[in-house]
């Protein structure tokens, strides 16, 4: 086979970089678009088998606008409205329905100022579409700007503005979040490299693979093939940008011993190459099966991050298999200037990692019980995480202006009156059900829906001598306040027990609602749980076996992987209230965290392993082990401070989810890599010998 000549060598590195270069124009300009196509409505991704879900379609049968309220309520800084500050809030009124009329925004009719019962305060409820998307925080920032009212505190509150505040904590989320994570990583690697022009590259690579990941998620969900919110974009670019420098790191770590053995920077490169591209694969193909286990959720939020990730993810795979190496085969030892690895220079690995390894070596006893002592302890904690959801006034930092007027409007009215639980029933026995809907503690009274017109006083009369609802196709509405707040948990344990009360009296009743969308959102969460967890394990366990050709090494690395996510949920249960003072947390972050740690936290094992594998060939088992520490020790160490710094990155937001989030998987990976794949499962190989690897044998070279 005839030797390349320098400008063959040249020409495909050149080739590649181009057509990487040449892409990232039209890519950039598609993933710019894709908060087009976001749909940020937790009601839009809960199943169609979900009771409010079929109460939401029942309800089209009655010629009812679908509406997002907002409440204006005005409170008296001192004793009750007097006449005159209530014909000022009725003005104010009039003037906020014109803003809602000019933004094409009302959906009905308002209701006129409704002073409450100990006379100090007065609401006011604007029905306004739910189509509206970005253009309802326009609108909710206008209604804010309306002129004060004389002696009395103004607050816009209510389903639409606690939504409108909600959705305003991801406007700007690429700018801020990448600004953060992209920081974030470039002083990590300008520190772990000593050079100026290598993280650059690293990060060049991180950002060409995030960008045609973006588009390529922005195609799926034009064709609506997938469903896309501000959450599931800010979690996948987080994850694209961790897992693209640290496959990176993986590479540039293998090119520089390389470099050090031959004198050609392509040569090196293609020995590097080699070397790294199986576990930087079987990384990329463990992570991908993981997220993909998301398919598996009832929640369209979830089903639609699982395919952005795997995307993700695999271009993250081949940038960092294509572009860089290719950069950096063209640039060869001045990517590390100033300090260059020279031809036939000694290998350093950094003398910690070699009294690590020294350490677990001799004590490798004291170093498995130590590390599994320390996680068991953690574990312990998790039976005290609240995962009962965050309610939608406090899901943003610090609170937000909703939250406040929710807090107000409790003060003075009835806190679910502009959100009330809706049943429909059938016809026949409507009043029992509505009987026994308000003989439900915590709901403060049932009205049909609506009254029906034109008839005497006591036609079709319901309870307490309300007229009868219209009837369609033989069902009936009605409609029960609820008197807490209706994103509230003790709103959500209401609706559950008005469900289980009325299908007593007729087993055909709903209950639906913007409260009853928490719920089974909430229990659908937890459905996801109990199926995705026990799936991932199966999946990754799986790969790891072929990947390993063992038994013994994949149960191991599954079940160490897990006791670490068990012991950062324990962790979280810890801090999330006492430290952060969040007051609960959500099934969402339970699922999303775990397949996340646990599918980056086998990485970590996986570069240790496959390299401790390499090492057994020639040194056997239980010195494989110590050698492999030694050497993957820093870039290892380097990878993982790069993800948890990515992850944390998510605590610049304002949202509380995607803060515990970041701070349980960067927490998590921290403590994989310095516990798990430092002392506890170095500790473990040691003990367990050629064993680990059955029922394959390992055939040791000289």
């Amino acid at each position: 086979m005839p030797r390349r000549t320098p400008a063959a060598r040249w020409l495909l590195p050149a080739l590649v970089v181009l057509a990487w270069l040449a892409l990232s124009a039209p890519l950039g300009s598609l993933s710019g678009r894709l908060g087009e196509v976001q749909t940020n409505d937790s009601a839009a991704f809960l199943p169609d088998s979900a009771e409010s879900t079929r109460v939401s379609e029942l309800l089209r049968e009655f010629d009812t606008e679908r509406s997002l309220p907002v409440i204006l309520l005005w409170e008296s800084d001192d004793g009750p409205l007097t006449p005159a500050t209530m014909e000022e809030i009725a003005a104010r009124v009039d003037e906020a329905v014109g803003i809602a009329e000019d933004a094409g925004a009302l959906t009905g009719t308002a209701s006129p100022p409704i002073p409450a019962e100990d006379g100090e305060a007065a609401q006011a409820v604007l029905p306004l579409s739910p189509d509206l998307g970005e253009a309802l925080s326009g609108v909710v920032e206008d209604l804010r700007g309306l002129p004060a009212v004389a002696g009395t505190t103004e607050y816009v509150t209510g389903p639409g503005a606690l939504f409108s505040d909600f959705a305003d904590g991801f406007s700007g989320i690429d700018g801020l979040l990448l600004l953060a994570a992209f920081g974030v990583v470039l002083l990590i690697l300008l520190v772990v490299y000593r050079s100026p022009l290598l993280p650059l590259l690293v990060i060049g690579t991180a950002g060409l693979a995030l960008t045609t990941t973006l588009a390529v998620a922005y195609l799926l969900a034009d064709r609506g093939w997938i469903e896309v919110n501000g959450q599931s974009q800010g979690i996948a670019s987080i994850l694209v940008v961790g897992a693209a420098t640290d496959y990176g790191l993986l590479l540039v770590a293998r090119y520089r011993e390389e470099l050090r053995r031959e004198e050609s920077r392509f040569t090196a490169m293609r020995a590097a190459l080699r070397q790294s591209w199986e576990p930087i694969a079987a990384s990329a193909a463990t992570v991908v099966l993981g997220v993909l286990c998301l398919l598996f959720s009832d929640l369209g939020s979830n089903r639609g991050l699982g395919p952005i990730s795997a995307v993700g993810i695999a271009l993250a795979m081949v940038a960092a298999l294509t572009f860089l190496p290719a950069v950096l085969a063209l640039l060869g030892r001045a990517a590390f200037w100033p300090f260059r690895p020279r031809y036939g220079s000694e290998q350093r690995h950094g003398r910690g990692w070699e009294r690590v390894a020294g350490l677990v070596g001799r004590r490798p006893g004291r170093a498995l019980l130590g590390s599994l002592g320390l996680l068991v302890v953690l574990t312990a904690f998790v039976p005290t995480f609240d995962a009962d959801g965050i309610p939608l006034s406090e899901a943003v930092r610090g609170g937000s202006p909703s939250g406040e007027g929710q807090v107000a409007l409790a003060r003075h009215f009835d806190a679910g009156a502009a959100a009330p639980a809706t049943i429909v029933t059938p016809a026949e026995g409507w009043e029992q059900v509505a009987e026994a809907a308000a003989a439900v503690d915590g709901v403060a009274g049932v009205d049909p829906f609506p009254g029906r017109p034109g008839g005497p006083p006591g036609e079709d009369a319901g309870p307490g001598g309300q007229p009868g609802p219209v009837e369609v196709d033989g069902l009936v509405r009605l409609d029960a306040t609820l008197a807490d707040a209706p994103d509230s948990t003790r709103a959500r344990e209401t609706v559950a027990d008005l469900r289980e009360a009325v299908r007593a009296v007729d087993g055909d009743a709903l209950v639906g609602g913007p409260t009853a969308q928490d719920l089974d959102t909430q229990d659908t969460a937890a459905r996801d749980l109990a199926v995705i967890v026990p799936l991932v394990l199966l999946v990754i366990t799986v790969v790891l076996a072929l990947l390993l050709r063992a038994l013994v090494a994949p149960v191991l690395l599954v079940a160490t992987t897990a006791l670490s996510t068990a012991a950062t949920l324990g962790v979280g249960a810890l801090v999330f209230d006492p430290l952060f003072g969040f007051p609960s947390s959500d099934p969402q972050v339970l699922l999303i965290g775990f397949v996340f740690l646990v599918a980056l936290g086998i990485d970590y094992n996986i570069f240790l392993m496959t390299r401790a594998r390499e090492e057994s060939l020639r040194h056997g088992t239980r010195e494989g082990v110590l050698r492999a520490l030694s050497v993957t020790g820093g870039v290892i160490t380097s990878a993982g401070l790069v993800l948890a710094a990515t992850f944390g990155a998510l605590t610049v937001l304002p949202l509380v989810i995607l803060i515990q989030l970041g701070f349980l998987v960067g927490f998590g990976v921290l403590l994989d890599t310095f516990v798990v794949r430092t002392l506890l499962v170095p500790a473990a190989v040691r003990l367990i010998g050629d064993r680990v690897w059955w029922p394959g044998r390992l055939a040791r070279r000289g």
